[in-house]
């Protein structure tokens, strides 16, 4: 890094998941509380096709509502990151022009959702090119996304889970008959959901048999893997986020509780980000103190089990008799200042603007490689 300039963050966003639209806002959030006295943001959006692109970062234009739905803007300029780890600088390569360099990345902070940006494959690509960024490595990346493996490893580590059933592609087109036994087993109602997905998206609810295939042909529409589970009924739902300190270990916040959606029958995709009226999250969760040290003390069991780095946030459900069982980990939950992460931190004394800060510094302190 030369030490005339400010730091530069490239802030990276988009993608090419169902979940552009959630990335594109959690940057804009991200991008208007970063000191810009102490570093140098650059914007780069990935579009829908996966064109890398010099965004203007306009937090307007990049607002999720619902009469808006953000994209990424695919007529930018294009740019790549280079991959030489000796250089790591942006060089924009539109066509038509000559190439020129922006400058040298000091860190990334990639804030995608969903596969092709929160699953481990720009992880490896700024592993390869030794360049430092925010949040999980490959591996951890890639567990998290995938609810199937990430129940494995979590009950490996002696972590309550939940039950499920996984419905792979080939699966469901060679024996549907098998396969609806199988969710049969699980007992009615279910959840039927997308195995590598997020932000609620391909999720259905499905009450009887009768119901089945079309919610599992919907997920499909998001991933060939399907991933079914009992609803849970009667069961809270918590969570809680972790954030890796500076000196390598972890802690945990206060928990925060879905408590009401509204008109909705779960928590989807409209009730989180559409700013649905009824929809009701108590930070903090009005827990026991035991129930609250079970949560916190399964949540960092949780990040360390998949080896998280950075942050991440942990889903639950609290039984009746105060039971506390993993639904899934997020590696790189919602980030909007409404979002549950943020809002849990903000309780637990840490403002957004300094859990930003935070998590660039720890990319700062993080080499690449392995570690």
């Amino acid at each position: 890094m030369t030490p005339t300039r400010k730091p530069r963050v490239a802030v990276v966003f988009g993608g090419r998941s169902s979940e552009h639209a959630v990335s594109c806002a959690t940057a804009a959030s991200v991008m208007s509380v970063i000191d810009r006295d102490r570093y140098d943001v650059v914007p780069i959006g990935i579009s829908h096709e996966g064109k890398w692109v010099l965004e203007s970062g306009d937090p307007e234009r990049l607002a999720l509502t619902a009469s808006h739905v953000p994209e990424v803007d695919a007529s930018a300029a294009a740019v790549v990151v280079s991959q030489d780890p000796g250089r790591r600088e942006i060089v924009v390569v539109d066509p038509g022009q000559t190439p020129h360099q922006l400058g040298e990345v000091d860190v990334v902070f990639p804030l995608l959702h969903g596969p092709w940006g929160e699953d481990g494959t720009i992880q490896g690509l700024l592993e390869t090119g030794g360049i430092r960024y925010v949040g999980s490595g490959v591996l951890a990346s890639a567990v998290g996304m995938d609810k199937h493996y990430m129940k494995i490893v979590l009950a490996a580590a002696g972590l309550p889970v939940t039950t499920y059933a996984v419905i792979g592609a080939r699966y469901w087109e060679r024996d549907k008959a098998a396969a609806r036994e199988t969710v049969a087993s699980l007992g009615y109602p279910v959840f039927v959901k997308p195995a590598r997905g997020g932000s609620s998206l391909g999720i259905t609810k499905v009450h009887d048999a009768e119901g089945l295939d079309a919610a599992i042909d919907h997920a499909r529409e998001f991933d060939p893997k399907v991933l079914v589970e009992p609803a849970a009924e009667g069961a809270r739902e918590i969570e809680c986020g972790v954030l890796q300190e500076l000196d390598g270990g972890a802690k945990a916040s206060k928990a925060a509780e879905i408590t009401g959606y509204g008109t909705h029958e779960f928590y989807d995709f409209e009730a989180k980000y559409l700013g649905e009226e009824g929809v009701t999250l108590d930070v903090p969760a009005d827990l026991t103190e035991e129930e609250t040290q079970e949560v916190q003390r399964s949540s960092i069991a949780a990040f360390e089990a998949l080896g998280c780095e950075g942050l991440a946030r942990v889903d639950f459900f609290v039984g009746a008799a105060g039971q506390v069982v993993i639904n899934e980990i997020n590696t790189m939950p919602g980030f909007t200042p409404a979002s549950m992460f943020p809002r849990m931190w903000a309780e637990s004394g840490v403002s957004y603007p300094e859990l930003v800060d935070h998590l660039i510094t720890l990319a700062f302190e993080r080499s690449t490689g392995l570690r």
